[in-house]
């Protein structure tokens, strides 16, 4: 996010630029002033800044080039030029390359507070705008987050199977969401008026699951001095989520079994069976056919659980949406916190895009936490990141063992000529993408796959 108080200003002349920088200190913008373009250039990998104040005329990059520049990037600023040889048709040439705004030598300070002034409040209003069209178009059901062809996919099956009254098997990597994704199934589902009930599995003792699940009798057994309904019974229905249902022994297992085909479930200490309507979405982490094949889940359970079943991509396979993820997630502590910091830095950013997430969405979402905790300025830095994102090494970084004389892939082709354009824009990812006409994004998922290329 960009703040909409941050200003620019690039102007060789020491006595203009330091008026400029003056008179807008004074009108209460945080300015930045340098005294040429590539200076400018070299400050916006750690700042963003929400209008440019450029002279047409400077050393080197020129007024006009840095115009160019500028609207090549991501949530351009706006940017207002100046020059002492103002004319008409040089004033419709810079209004057509999509500058903003255009003043004339000698300056009229109370225009150009105007000038300010409008510019700001219409780039804070496109900002508005890009950010509601983003939130609608890339935040999915439930509370999902991500735009990303595998996400996308997620959200249509869930549509799908919303509808169902069939268990669910929603399968996904620590971290990666499964309980949203329940959440998201329910709240499109006929039942979404009824209770969500999510329990983990792993957090009940074994020897108290079945009083939990399927509620017990007055006395039946030592503690019990009242009945009591059950989680089931609670979310008659409704959804009942058994998250970790790995870890269900394998007799309460042969139960929900039961409670799958006729519907109805025996508190302990009971004679009677309880007639329940509740939809079962069960979640793991574990391989469940492994755990078949080892005896420690129910074969006929599994099959039963994997008629609808989800899978969850791991953030590694979507990394076009931790960009989209991030800003979420300070949106999300900005409210919490009341805290003025409005997102990451282009540095930080890269840093991100480096590690690989074994948490998933989860440690990211803790890593940005402790990040906007710690930034002390309006923008996440490298160094307010927790040590392990900030000093990760890919093992490619690493000296790669020598590979066996053949054929290179076409992978590795591809990698060897990502390699040379990298060279070639001397490390600069940003016009090496451009240059290989795909994103910064999948520019890094090369990147991070890079294979050793046969002698």
């Amino acid at each position: 996010m960009l703040s909409p108080q941050q200003i620019a200003v690039v102007e060789d002349d020491p006595a203009l630029k330091e008026l400029l920088q003056e008179e807008l200190t004074g009108l209460g913008y945080q300015v930045s002033a340098c005294d040429s373009a590539e200076a400018l250039l070299a400050l916006l990998p750690e700042q963003q800044f929400a209008l440019v104040i450029s002279d047409i005329r400077l050393p080197g990059i020129n007024g006009m080039q840095l115009l160019a520049q500028l609207k090549e990037r991501n949530n351009p600023p706006a940017l207002l030029l100046i020059t002492a040889f103002g004319t008409v048709r040089q004033a419709v040439a810079a209004l057509k390359q999509g500058a903003d705004d255009f003043l004339t030598k000698p300056l009229d300070l109370e225009h150009l507070a105007l000038a300010v002034q409008r510019l700001l409040q219409r780039q804070a209003l496109v900002q508005e705008v890009q950010q509601l069209r983003q939130s609608t178009r890339q935040t999915g059901p439930g509370g999902l987050v991500g735009n990303s062809r595998a996400m996308r996919l997620l959200y249509q099956q869930i549509a799908q199977l919303s509808p169902a009254q069939g268990a669910v098997l929603i399968l996904g990597e620590s971290g990666t969401g499964k309980e949203l994704v329940a959440q998201a199934i329910h709240q499109q589902s006929p039942r979404s008026s009824k209770p969500f009930i999510a329990v983990n599995c792993a957090g009940i003792p074994a020897e108290l699951m079945e009083s939990e699940f399927f509620g017990h009798a007055a006395g039946a057994f030592t503690g019990a001095r009242n009945a009591r309904t059950g989680l089931f019974k609670e979310a008659d229905g409704g959804s009942l989520l058994l998250d970790e249902i790995a870890e269900m022994p394998l007799l309460l297992q042969a139960k929900l079994l039961r409670v799958l085909q006729e519907g109805k479930i025996r508190p302990v200490g009971s004679d009677q069976e309880l007639a329940v309507n509740v939809r079962i979405l069960a979640a793991t982490h574990q391989d469940l056919e492994q755990k078949v094949e080892q005896g420690q889940f129910r074969a006929d359970l599994f099959y039963r659980l994997e008629t609808f079943s989800l899978a969850i991509p791991p953030l590694r396979q979507r990394a076009e949406d931790l960009e989209l993820l991030a800003s979420h997630f300070v949106g999300q502590f900005q409210r919490q916190q009341q805290k003025a910091v409005q997102g990451l830095n282009q540095t930080a950013l890269d840093c991100l895009y480096r590690y690989p997430f074994p948490g998933n969405v989860r440690e990211l979402q803790n890593a940005i936490e402790r990040a906007f905790t710690f930034a002390s300025g309006q923008q996440i830095a490298v160094a307010d990141l927790p040590e392990r994102i900030r000093h990760y090494q890919s093992p490619n970084d690493s000296e790669a063992a020598p590979a066996a004389k053949s054929w290179p892939t076409l992978q590795q082709l591809q990698q060897n000529y990502v390699n040379q354009v990298l060279n070639h824009t001397k490390g600069n990812k940003q016009r090496a993408a451009q240059i290989l006409g795909v994103t910064r994004r999948t520019l890094y998922r090369w990147l991070e796959e890079q294979p050793a290329v046969p002698e």
